[in-house]
């Protein structure tokens, strides 16, 4: 059989099982044992994909994975997030939009501390958009700064999806997560601009209001108490990494330390709230382990059907330049966000792209973090975007998904805009883990 008819069949298989709703995992799970079985020596076949699954969930590499999910489930649970989120209101005069502002520092300060984007949505939504609707905030600027600054959770390290697609892709995790660090700053950073500056040219969309001079001491007394403890805890989970005294998988574990450290100090740990955490590790876990174990044993079947080789062979034949077969597959990648969620892209994409990346002499840290940035527009990219449905399950009844849509694009705007600046100037993702020990 040739090869792209093989491919085709995969992956029409594979839409097929998506349309009828067969969850993903078990979805590449299917395609695995029929593809091991057929392609592979039958029970002979069937006994390889036993020690692919095996191998490819007993590696070290995952270990940050569940680590960095219990830091930011408990980081929610504890209501720890929203005492930050007071404190930086504290320190915000009266600048256009503060609201909106204060959603996007605080959005990016989650993020640096929990890598959770549907818990930064829904807690988001929960604090602030309430607080904006009452001071007349139209949606475009109460809506869009949730959706997008939610968005950060997954290039802010520490990022659970980003551990999981270095794994994947076979770059180092420690550098990658470094290395997203500073796009995830400066994506913020042009969120605050836009904010400003449209809310200067539309004073309307977030109307002014009188706010309580607070004395510096208590601003300095909260960012003490709530802001400087959080950023330990990055520093636990991501500083020691870039100062190379702690691999990952360490910083990781002192990182989820410190998270029960500070819920301790804070009086907000008790058994139900441990109970609730572990389960939810634990079930986010599980399914993001068998959507690894589906991953690797899929890019096994291409590797060894010749499938892999082909299409690099093809993408050095063809009268392109390199740079464009990288911006075709970010197209690629951003139309299937529109429709699938970010995990599930990561299976059906690296197995084939990191090859050719590779051929083509492409960094692959930074083509990964062009990736992960784009899995961020596909979680607020209509029309299934998984971030939009978690906003409209918290904002009041009268918001529809079609506010929330329109309030998408300008952030989805910014990013393909970042994206952009990340492709013509690779030292801004390069530049930090290339000053690694």
């Amino acid at each position: 059989m040739e090869w792209w008819l093989l491919l085709v069949i995969i992956f029409a298989t594979l839409i097929f099982l998506f349309l009828i709703e067969v969850p993903v995992a078990f979805s590449f799970l299917l395609i695995n044992v029929l593809g091991f079985y057929f392609f592979m020596g039958g029970r002979a076949g069937l006994n390889q994909l036993i020690l692919s699954i095996y191998e490819s969930v007993t590696t070290f590499v995952l270990l940050p994975v569940p680590l960095f999910i219990l830091m930011g489930d408990l980081m929610f649970r504890t209501g720890v997030a929203p005492r930050m989120i007071e404190t930086l209101d504290k320190w915000l005069g009266r600048v256009p939009g503060r609201l909106s502002l204060l959603t996007v520092f605080g959005g990016a300060v989650f993020g640096a501390v929990s890598g959770a984007s549907m818990a930064s949505v829904a807690m988001l939504g929960s604090v602030v958009l309430p607080d904006m609707e009452k001071r007349g905030y139209k949606k475009p600027m109460s809506l869009g700064p949730i959706l997008g600054s939610a968005g950060l959770d997954i290039l802010i390290p520490p990022s659970a999806v980003g551990v999981v697609l270095a794994a994947l892709g076979r770059f180092p995790v420690g550098k990658f997560l470094v290395a997203i660090t500073i796009p995830g700053i400066l994506l913020a950073v042009l969120y605050a601009i836009y904010v400003i500056v449209r809310c200067r040219l539309q004073p309307s969309l977030a109307p002014a209001y009188e706010t309580t001079p607070t004395p510096l001491s208590e601003k300095i007394n909260a960012t003490l108490y709530y802001v400087v403890p959080l950023g330990s805890v990055f520093f636990l989970a991501i500083g020691l990494i870039f100062l190379g005294v702690a691999t990952p998988s360490e910083a990781a574990a002192l990182g989820a330390l410190g998270s029960f450290g500070l819920a301790l100090f804070y009086r907000s740990l008790n058994w139900k709230v441990f109970k609730e955490t572990i389960a939810s590790v634990l079930r986010v876990t599980v399914m993001v382990f068998m959507i690894i174990a589906g991953a690797t044993a899929f890019s096994q079947i291409l590797a060894f059907t010749g499938t892999t080789v082909e299409l690099v062979m093809l993408s050095e034949r063809l009268p392109l330049p390199p740079m464009l077969i990288l911006v075709l597959m970010q197209i690629i990648v951003l139309i299937m966000g529109c429709f699938m969620e970010g995990i599930s892209i990561i299976m059906v994409t690296i197995p084939i792209f990191m090859p050719i990346i590779n051929a083509l002499g492409f960094n692959p840290i930074w083509f990964g973090a062009i990736l992960l940035l784009n899995l961020q527009v596909g979680g607020i990219s209509p029309p299934f975007g998984m971030t939009l449905f978690v906003l409209k399950g918290v904002a009041p009844r009268h918001i529809t998904m079609k506010d929330i849509y329109l309030a998408a694009y300008p952030f989805i705007a910014l990013d393909i805009l970042m994206m952009a600046l990340m492709m013509a100037f690779p030292q801004i993702t390069l530049w930090a883990p290339g000053l690694m020990k």
